[in-house]
């Protein structure tokens, strides 16, 4: 791997990180919530989800889109309703917040970790993306490990960097948010917007 193409990756996979989608929007929902400290557990979960995504590609996850498309568009199914779900659920909890008068219970570390190694696992354009962007800027007639490694290392630079971006982001705005309804409008937005996503998702399973 020559350096232009490493400093070209970095360049791409910062404008792809940058691009506000399921890993963000939690980070950044998460941020407003729960607050910087908590939400570095989901951020840990962000990254060991996507960790083990970038795992399975380079394992061949290319050799099953070829060989046995059903089981990606399995797991292209199963990642869109958990999206759903997770959109449902953030809705139905601002709801009660509101009729309830009260604040929504924190979960545990163990809860946010949980919660951020599923929604990676549930995104299949991450798949997709180390599928079909990570092979492009390899030279299979040089060693790989040490390049698996240069580009795993500047990924989740990036990717936590943002991540992190978007977790203060919502931190910076939560006191603006506490006043009247304005954390239970931001929860029904981020709870629709991940129903668009999944709903997108299942769109191109069955359209594309």
């Amino acid at each position: 791997m020559t350096l232009q193409n490493f400093l070209f990756f970095l360049i791409s996979t910062c404008l792809i990180s940058a691009a506000p989608g399921s890993n963000m929007l939690l980070a950044f929902q998460f941020g407003v919530n729960y607050g910087i400290k908590k939400t570095l557990w989901t951020l840990a979960g962000l990254s060991m989800g996507l960790f083990i995504l970038l795992t399975t590609s380079l394992l061949g996850l290319g050799l099953i889109s070829t060989n046995a498309p059903f089981l990606l568009t399995i797991i292209k199914v199963v990642g869109a309703l958990y999206l759903a779900y997770l959109g449902i659920k953030s809705w139905r909890e601002a709801d009660s917040e509101l009729h309830n008068n009260q604040l929504q219970v924190i979960p545990t570390p163990a809860q946010l970790f949980k919660t951020g190694v599923w929604v990676s696992l549930s995104n299949p354009k991450a798949i997709l993306f180390f599928a079909a962007f990570f092979p492009k800027f390899i030279n299979f007639s040089a060693p790989l490990l040490p390049q698996y490694l240069m580009l795993t290392v500047g990924f989740f630079m990036i990717e936590i960097t943002w991540q992190l971006v978007y977790t203060m982001s919502g931190k910076k705005l939560s006191d603006w948010l506490q006043l009247g309804n304005r954390l239970m409008w931001l929860n029904r937005l981020c709870g629709l917007i991940f129903i668009i996503i999944a709903i997108a998702l299942i769109t191109e399973i069955f359209w594309h």
